[in-house]
This record gives C-alpha cells, sequence and structure tokens, in this order.
C-alpha cells in the first residue's frame, strides 16, 4: 500500500494553493493521512476529493468547521498508526508525540504527526515518530514537504519529498 503523508497545508492563511507536485502524489496514493493544519474546510474537501482514502486530524489552527478528530488510529497492513498534531516547541517534541501514541495505542504503533512544519523521522522510547514537514512551505518554514511510504508486509518504509 503506498500513503501520501502531509500536514501543515495552511491553505489559505499562508499558503495560497496545495502545489501540484502534492497534489498529484496525493491522488496516486492508496492512503492519505493528514496530520492537521488544513486551515480551512475548503482545503480538506479539496484533498479529501483527490485522495483515494483519506485519514486527518484537525489541528491547533483549524477552526471547529474542521470537524475531525484531534487523535485517529489507523490499521495499514499489519501496522497501527496513530495520527495527531502534535503541540509546543521543537524542544520535547517527538517525546510528547511518542507519549500520545502510547497513551492511544501502546508502544509498538507509530506516531505521525505536524505542527513544527520541520521533518522527522526518529524512534523514541521504542515508539517511530514521522513529521513530514510542511506541503507548503508555510511559515516558518521555507521549504516545501511531504512524505511518500510503503507498507509491505508488516513494514514501512518512508521518503522524504521536496518541492520541485
Amino acid at each position: 500500500m503506498n500513503l501520501a503523508i502531509l500536514s501543515d497545508t495552511h491553505v489559505p492563511s499562508r499558503a495560497e494553493t496545495i502545489p501540484s507536485w502534492v497534489e498529484s502524489r496525493v491522488a496516486r496514493a492508496d492512503l492519505v493521512i493528514h496530520a492537521g493544519d488544513f486551515d480551512s474546510p475548503e482545503t480538506l474537501e479539496h484533498l479529501r476529493d483527490l485522495a483515494t482514502r483519506f485519514v486527518g486530524v484537525r489541528g491547533n489552527i483549524d477552526p471547529p468547521s474542521v470537524n475531525l478528530p484531534y487523535v485517529d488510529i489507523i490499521e495499514v497492513g499489519g501496522l497501527t498508526f496513530v495520527v495527531t498534531h502534535g503541540a509546543g516547541t521543537r524542544t520535547g517534541y517527538a517525546s510528547r508525540v511518542a507519549q500520545t501514541v502510547r497513551d492511544a495505542a501502546g508502544r509498538d504503533a507509530i506516531g505521525i504527526a505536524g505542527h513544527i512544519h520541520e521533518v522527522v523521522d526518529e524512534v523514541v522510547d521504542g515508539v517511530r515518530v514521522l513529521n513530514p514537514g510542511t506541503a507548503t512551505a508555510a511559515n516558518p518554514s521555507d521549504e516545501a514537504t511531504m512524505m511518500v511510504g510503503t507498507v509491505e508486509g508488516g513494514d514501512l518504509s518512508v521518503d522524504v519529498v521536496r518541492g520541485d
């Protein structure tokens, strides 16, 4: 199964549109996972329309009309993913996400989060934490990034894709 993992699109407050290269990868994925800060219900609906299958969570700047949970759990190919937006500063960020993952699903789950607009792929206390960065180069980042992944045989491989 092919995944498109993105976060922090911030359309329209910090970016005008989602880059076409991101839209293309979203449309080709079997599953799209978005870790919040869509910025508007229109951005959420646009991504849902592009996706074959979509999972998303609400971020800290999303209005109530982005009617999504703050944490969601999904099973894919024998793996458990806990999707959350994340919170706070970069200091201690991965530990906070790992704690959310453990609280929601235990140590065997993989955490996907956003919020800090930085790419993260690290293991904290046995929990793999992924952050795809910001798909639109939204401030404070100056680079658009997302992750693409493949789940096969109970394993996850992930690559970072940077703006064209």
